[in-house]
């Protein structure tokens, strides 16, 4: 995987960027931006659900998620935390969309909201 400059990136380093997105930096940017979550958790939810195409912990055989999930679909959560901070992403509909599958998946009546946000085939993550 590269990170877009050639360099390979290891996975602590992605695991790093991962916990400064989503614990620093989006919480920070919350209040200013008038976005509807600001615990860090929540970004954590939007963008693993964003990723692997529905709720995260149907698709990542373990906790904590960055921790066991893909390599290749934790620098594709990274890069999309980085394309809702420079504005390139919707947060809002990613989690009307993290949301409306959270209330299938417990059989309340849903239709996706935001189809096609991010086109990613489903992986199975796990632990090594």
């Amino acid at each position: 995987m590269s990170d877009g400059g050639g360099a390979e990136r290891s996975r602590a380093d992605l695991e790093a960027e991962w916990l400064e997105l989503t614990r620093g930096i989006l919480p920070g940017l919350a209040r200013s931006r008038v976005w509807p979550v600001r615990a860090d958790h929540c970004f954590q939810r939007i963008l693993l659900d964003a990723i692997v195409g529905r709720v995260w912990y149907d698709a990542v055989a373990g906790r904590p998620a960055y921790r066991c999930i893909d390599g290749g679909l934790l620098a594709r959560a990274v890069a999309l935390g980085r394309e809702i901070v420079e504005g390139r992403a919707d947060l809002a509909a990613l989690n009307r969309q993290s949301l409306a599958w959270r209330r299938a998946r417990k059989g309340s009546p849903t239709r996706s909201v935001t189809p096609d946000l991010v086109r990613s085939p489903l992986g199975r993550g796990g632990c090594v």
